[in-house]
């Protein structure tokens, strides 16, 4: 039985393995520029950030009824509590669907068919974090706060992704806003490929809880001493920040160094079917490649529940982390 945790970084379109998306394109009559699944999964070697984000983007054309986003939602569900996974914060786009012509109504209702049921089905707790494109307008992610207004008791928080440079928080501040007076929690990529001034930015002007990714910080001593003080989460991707070049080996990764630091460090998967692997796959990878012990792995699941937005089920978390403490490796 693999090491209980949670999952706080994972988009869920970012899960959509070759042989789903074939399966769903066959389905709904969509024509993928690939051959075959050999053929795509060839494709998954990105020189950078929008290298991937072109491909993602591409591929998600086969999203595009209720069904499909179920699909896709139990396919991840199944995959992440085989590996440990008790609770997952997902992540979606709808701006990326709504302009495709899917409704927002349709991503929202097909990917609650899975998470609705997933503690039965799956044996998974979930909350569901819509996501704004900050390579898109702050208009576009305020009409899609709007229109989310009729689904809030499906969606616990809102988040910000995609390409984050020259694409700072401040250009989210109106939204995060609104989001805020609606009740919602809140986080955002910060720190990946942006500087570490974007952390702060998003901190004070958009009100983050969270930071996903935001691994520069480390470049900013003052900033890590705040993070540590204010017990501020981050949502480390490992796998992914291989993939993406932002660090050239696994063995390169600041993440013992940012654990000595005393920051609230996470594991997840971020797009696991681009990037070589699911939470438990980081749980290895980092343990292999950084000789991370097992009370720092330990902490590591630890931290994935204390950062979870599971404010509303104290006893949940609790239980949860009474499976952390118990666990024998």
């Amino acid at each position: 039985m693999p090491l209980p945790k949670a999952e706080l970084h994972l988009h869920i379109e970012g899960t959509l393995e070759p042989e789903l998306a074939f399966e769903l394109a066959a389905r709904g009559g969509v024509r993928l520029p690939y051959d075959d699944t050999d053929e795509l999964r060839k494709a998954y070697q990105f020189e950078d950030l929008q290298s991937f984000l072109n491909l993602y983007y591409e591929i998600m054309a086969v999203l595009r009824t209720e069904q499909d986003f179920a699909d896709l939602a139990n396919a991840y569900l199944a995959r992440a509590a085989a590996q440990g996974v008790r609770h997952a914060e997902i992540f979606f786009d709808p701006q990326a669907h709504t302009k495709r012509g899917v409704e927002l109504g349709t991503v929202v209702e097909g990917l609650w068919q899975a998470l609705g049921s997933s503690e039965a089905n799956h044996g998974v707790s979930t909350r569901l974090i819509m996501c704004f494109l900050r390579d898109d307008s702050a208009e576009s992610a305020m009409q899609t706060l709007r229109a989310a207004e009729p689904f809030l008791d499906r969606i616990t928080g809102v988040g910000l992704d995609s390409a984050e440079v020259n694409h700072p928080p401040v250009k989210f501040r109106e939204v995060y806003e609104a989001a805020a007076e609606l009740g919602l929690r809140r986080v955002a990529h910060a720190g990946e490929e942006g500087p570490p001034a974007y952390i702060t930015e998003a901190l004070d002007v958009l009100g983050i809880e969270r930071v996903d990714h935001g691994l520069r910080c480390m470049e900013d001593p003052a900033l890590v001493e705040r993070l540590v003080r204010e017990r501020v989460p981050l949502t480390l991707c490992p796998l992914s920040n291989v993939r993406l070049r932002t660090v050239d080996t696994l063995a390169d990764h600041p993440l013992p160094a940012m654990l000595d630091a005393g920051l609230m460090c996470t594991v997840n998967s971020d797009d696991p079917a681009y990037f070589g692997g699911y939470a438990g796959d980081n749980f290895d990878a980092v343990r292999s490649a950084l000789g991370l012990d097992r009370e720092r792995l330990r902490e590591l699941a630890r931290n994935s529940f204390l950062a979870s937005f599971l404010e509303d089920d104290e006893e949940l978390r609790a239980r949860y982390l009474a499976e952390v403490e118990a666990y024998v490796f």
